[in-house]
């Protein structure tokens, strides 16, 4: 498949599938990266959880662009770079808006609200501090991170969770599904105020000028959303013939011009809002194609996941990085994770855990991975186009702490929830049992479907 790739590409472009080419950069990247997803994720100990094949992705990219030899050879211009990535943060956005349950949503109450929230914003806080002072960065540029920073990994949790549930670890009390339906929200609340922190750090004028086109840009990605959310719901239309393929396309289409056209109209931080929006009210009216659409656009997603951690792994080249920016960075990583370990617990202090439940609870939130790749680099590729050098220097020290961020957590996270799972959580004695939840949290049929979808985000 990868020759016939290859020469499918060569036959239609030539010269600009040959060594230095863009395409040939994009080609060979791409099947890099899947090999280094199966390599990683053929990586197995008989006591240990699978490494998530993303590192294996993200290490392809940055081996690929460190090795001399090779990186002069593997040249891909940064806006076609920065256009994919872009296309996979719109399919990533459009899986979570999908994946969000308005049953779930519903039956949401103080337990799944505090996890949500609690961890995400006060990582976010805490990291724009230290990194203010740390790093130097200025309080925008540091929100910016800690907003990166702050969002857990599906990539993660939920096939981790999905296993544990599977064993009936933890399936008494609900924990998985209340971990992955938290982990949705977490991600959305992370993405909104990176959004919205992003429009004000590239906004000119004064201050309150800024500070209102920030408001602008969160209502006006709702509001965009809205309105394309209504259309979906009645275009096409539900006698038409292949309606899922032609709703997958209209969903993905309206997703990728609303990301894009958002930055073409100087309002990059609604683009994000309104695709995650229109996705909701898109699933929410759609019922039962609601899964073969996610499907679909699961299937999208597998092609530009290597592609997405691929090219964030080019980004960084390893004899170029500033030692003491990565010493901060990992500095400002390690004080975040902590303060969010301690919410974490503290959020479910008395949501009726015992004390081995809170303290998994805490270890599962502490992977990072897809939303740190979508959206790392995105401030990086905005200030390329202003051509800045004090705004590149910011997004740079932004990306490089959001790739550590992923070979730091993601396998630290996964051998966590892995090992102590089963040492910590109870195991379902009567498989037949119908399943608790504590104080409100979602009962487990409510997400088990929709949720096993995003297994691979």
């Amino acid at each position: 498949m990868a020759f016939v790739l290859f020469g499918a590409v060569w036959s239609i472009t030539e010269k600009e599938c040959l060594p230095g080419g863009n395409l040939f950069g994009i080609v060979l990247l791409f099947i890099s990266a899947v090999c280094g997803g199966k390599l990683v994720g053929l990586i197995q100990f008989p006591t240990l959880p699978p490494f998530p094949p993303l590192l294996g992705m993200l290490l392809a990219g940055i081996l690929l662009h460190s090795v001399p030899v090779v990186s002069d050879a593997v040249h891909i211009d940064f806006r076609w770079s920065a256009a994919l990535r872009n296309i996979a943060l719109a399919v990533i956005l459009t899986r979570a808006g999908l994946g969000l349950d308005a049953a779930a949503l519903r039956k949401l109450k103080a337990v799944c609200v505090r996890v949500a929230m609690g961890p995400c914003m006060v990582e976010a806080c805490t990291v724009a501090l230290v990194s203010h002072f740390l790093m130097a960065l200025p309080w925008t540029w540091a929100f910016i991170l800690g907003f990166v920073l702050s969002a857990v990994s599906p990539a993660v949790v939920v096939p981790s969770m999905l296993l544990l549930q599977k064993d009936g670890f933890g399936v008494d009390k609900g924990i998985p599904t209340l971990l992955m339906a938290a982990g949705s929200f977490d991600d959305v609340l992370a993405i909104t105020g990176f959004t919205t922190c992003l429009g004000t750090a590239f906004a000119t004028g004064a201050t309150w000028y800024n500070v209102l086109k920030g408001i602008l840009e969160v209502l006006g990605g709702t509001v965009a959303g809205l309105v394309l959310g209504c259309f979906l719901r009645f275009f096409p239309s539900k006698d038409q013939e292949d309606l899922v393929i032609r709703r997958s396309f209209l969903l993905l289409g309206l997703s990728v011009f609303a990301v894009f056209a958002s930055r073409v109209a100087g309002f990059s931080g609604a683009g994000g809002l309104c695709t995650l929006v229109m996705a909701f009210l898109a699933g929410l009216s759609w019922k039962q194609s609601k899964v073969p659409v996610a499907a679909v656009v699961g299937r999208i997603w597998d092609v530009f996941q290597p592609l997405l951690f691929g090219l964030i792994g080019a980004e960084i080249t390893i004899s170029a990085l500033d030692p003491s920016t990565v010493g901060l960075g990992l500095a400002v990583l390690g004080i975040g994770l902590l303060v969010r370990v301690l919410i974490t617990f503290t959020m479910v202090l008395f949501a009726g855990f015992n004390f081995k439940e809170k303290v998994f609870i805490a270890l599962a939130w502490i992977p990072k991975a897809t939303v740190q790749a979508a959206i790392g680099s995105t401030a990086l590729d905005m200030a390329r186009r202003q051509g800045d050098a004090v705004l590149e220097k910011y997004g740079m020290d932004v990306l490089t702490v959001a790739v550590l961020a992923i070979l730091v957590t993601a396998p630290i996270g996964a051998l966590s929830i892995g090992l102590a799972g089963p040492r910590l959580l109870q195991k379902q004695t009567d498989p037949n049992q119908g399943n608790g939840c504590p104080q409100g949290a979602p009962a487990e049929t409510t997400l088990e479907q929709p949720m096993a979808s995003e297994s691979k985000i």
